[in-house]
């Protein structure tokens, strides 16, 4: 049933933003209500802030709680308030446009929970030019059978190559099974090229686990009990919950920045709405420095071509 409680107003910075059924049950493991959401989200402002600046982003949203539909919304509705910021991006193959939700602010994320989003999902690309990425993102995929120790050890793997090639990794829980690993770029290259790079380096830590990892393109083909390093995640408008995203599910997990020193002790089922915010509290951001490690994915390039001389195929169309 619909909440009956009245609207409570916020105070997020200069802005004032309305709550409405602020006691309607989102969570049901622990009873998590959307005005639980939206002080989460107040909680790690200056992260989810950081993580969301200048991005196109689309919203996953569950009007009635997680246990209901799931909406995907791209375009910021009308009727949204003035101060809303918003980046136009275009979708060729339909001959379209929306303008999505661009934050700048931390009341933006809460005007988002307002409109009962859960999930914020944004572009690898900022509006300065969407078209060039200037974040590359390792997605750590295990397949129905791979158990988290795979996962740990590949992040190892994964860690490894990168400090070979002189990029910092910024890791973090992906919410659900796996993690993820983010590293920025300098944005100078298309969604083509940073998905080749990605491909490149993916298959560079298959080869060096190849017991543990697949880069086989289709779902259907993979061994179960490997983990999938999913390079397509760099595909243009294709995007995954961002660091300190809530995630849509009975436990109100958190996509969580972690330390590396970290990867063999978390539990992504630990780190919920619940417990990130004591953890935000005394480590602060663990992403705040991501924007001052600019990394030039060249050399990955270089790997691409290598690779495609030597008869590996180039990335399939991202679907």
């Amino acid at each position: 049933m619909a909440s009956k409680s009245p609207a409570v107003e916020l105070e997020v910075g200069d802005r004032t933003v309305r709550i409405s059924n602020p006691d309607r049950v989102y969570f049901p493991a622990r009873g998590e209500t959307k005005l639980d959401l939206a002080h989460y989200y107040l909680s790690v402002g200056d992260g989810i802030v950081r993580a969301l600046r200048e991005r196109p982003c689309m919203l996953h949203r569950f009007p009635e709680g997680v246990s209901g539909e799931k909406v995907h919304q791209k375009r910021v509705p009308a009727g949204a308030p003035p101060w809303l910021e918003t980046v136009r991006v275009e979708f060729p193959r339909y001959n379209r446009h929306a303008y999505e939700l661009c934050v700048t602010e931390l009341a933006s994320v809460i005007w988002a929970v307002q409109m009962s989003t859960v999930e914020l999902h944004p572009w690898n690309s900022r509006r300065a030019d969407t078209e060039k990425p200037d974040e590359w993102r390792i997605d750590l995929d295990p397949m129905p059978d791979c158990d988290f120790a795979t996962v740990r050890r590949v992040a190892h793997v994964a860690h490894e190559v990168l400090d070979e090639l002189g990029a910092v990794g910024w890791p973090k829980t992906s919410g659900g099974n796996g993690l993820h690993v983010y590293v920025r770029i300098k944005p100078e290259w298309g969604f083509t090229d940073v998905r080749r790079a990605a491909l490149a380096f993916a298959r560079e830590v298959e080869r060096r686990a190849p017991d543990d990892v697949t880069t086989t393109w289709w779902r259907k083909d993979r061994d179960p009990a490997k983990l999938f390093v999913d390079y397509n995640q760099n595909a243009r408008d294709h995007t995954i919950a961002s660091a300190y995203s809530v995630r849509g599910n009975p436990e109100a997990t958190v996509s969580t920045p972690i330390r590396w020193d970290e990867v063999d002790d978390v539990l992504p089922g630990d780190c919920t709405i619940a417990t990130v915010p004591d953890r935000f509290a005394q480590l602060g951001d663990l992403h705040e420095g991501i924007d001052d490690a600019v990394f030039d994915i060249g050399a990955l390039l270089e790997w691409a071509d290598r690779d495609e001389r030597d008869g590996a195929d180039p990335p399939p169309e991202p679907e």
